[in-house]
């Protein structure tokens, strides 16, 4: 009776042992052969080289957008389509500075027809939303005196600056009532450590004064055709003396009435020939054509006049071409405001 207990408790044991080695084996890892390992292990080789490859991916995506942040800075900076802002409050200040008249010890002759450029200029730059200032005959002095109050004022809500010189000139020198004055000395004025209100902005400087001792010789080009020729009663007169065209620095434009070593012509009735068709596009096209482009139409449409009356029989048939230097660094448009 005794061993029947001891062997039905052996079984017992065995039993439970059994039963207990199958639910510590849920919890521990299965004992896989080799081959199943193997097998296993080249399945997940592809998942590990996926994750791997969608990581480089990413990174190098980062890495491109990281380099291509520099170059959408430097494509934005060289925009060919690149226009300076017009939008602020006020287009800003132009002033024309009209000389007619000289101190008589310079033994310069009277500019007839420059009236005529003023007033002309004064109504196409009001049109174009400009403050015009006009002065007439101002001593040396009294121009640098306005020259400069204007510079050390402030500009920050006003577009650009303008100015005008209808004068006689020389070298690098325009002429006031009494004494030249160097153009250098009124475009550093407005120069960045000068004139900080205005940096970045358009300051355009427009001189209409003879630089040379030269006519422009008529040349018939070859594709031109006859066209209809304006009958001028007014005399053609003709500036004497020569002005260089200057470099003034970023954002100026320095626009001349005539190349360098070359006369000027002035009707003195109805003005000069280049404030004449100045004018003209500024009132046909000033308020949508690019600046820089309207002023080679300027060029353009002075190159086909030629004189007809004059005084000086070597001027008849003399031709001029204006130029223009330009260190602006955008394209420049005058687009109508809108209050």
């Amino acid at each position: 009776m005794r061993s029947g207990w001891r062997v039905s408790k052996r079984r017992k044991r065995r039993r439970e042992g059994r039963e207990g080695g199958r639910e510590v084996g849920r919890w521990l890892p299965s004992r896989k052969s080799k081959k199943e390992r193997d097998q296993l292990q080249a399945q997940q080789q592809p998942r590990q080289g996926l994750s791997l490859l969608r990581l480089a991916v990413r990174h190098g995506q980062l890495q491109a957008a990281e380099e291509r942040q520099p170059l959408l800075r430097r494509n934005h900076l060289f925009d060919p389509a690149a226009e300076y802002k017009m939008s602020h409050k006020r287009r800003g200040l132009a002033l024309i500075f009209n000389h007619e008249h000289f101190f008589w010890h310079l033994m310069l002759p009277e500019r007839r027809g420059t009236q005529a450029d003023k007033e002309n200029l004064k109504r196409g730059l009001t049109d174009l939303g400009f403050e015009v200032k006009c002065f007439d005959d101002l001593k040396a002095e009294e121009v640098l005196q306005n020259i400069y109050n204007v510079s050390t004022d402030e500009h920050d809500d006003a577009d650009c600056f303008l100015c005008v010189f209808l004068s006689h000139g020389e070298d690098d020198h325009v002429y006031a009532y009494d004494a030249k004055i160097e153009i250098k000395s009124l475009t550093n004025m407005f120069k960045g450590d000068k004139c900080p209100s205005l940096v970045g902005k358009p300051k355009i400087f427009v001189i209409q004064a003879c630089r040379g001792d030269k006519h422009d010789d008529p040349v018939i080009a070859r594709d031109t055709v006859d066209s209809k020729k304006e009958l001028d009663i007014n005399e053609t007169e003709v500036d004497t003396a020569a002005v260089y065209t200057l470099p003034a620095g970023a954002d100026f434009l320095m626009c001349y009435s005539v190349a360098e070593g070359y006369y000027s012509h002035r009707e003195t009735i109805n003005g000069s020939w280049y404030i004449q068709d100045l004018c003209e596009m500024l009132k046909r096209h000033g308020s949508s054509l690019e600046f820089t482009d309207l002023l080679t139409l300027v060029n353009r449409k002075v190159s086909h006049r030629e004189v007809d009356v004059c005084k000086d029989r070597k001027a008849l048939g003399k031709k001029q071409i204006p130029c223009f230097a330009s260190m602006l660094t955008k394209k420049l448009y005058f687009r109508p405001k809108f209050k």
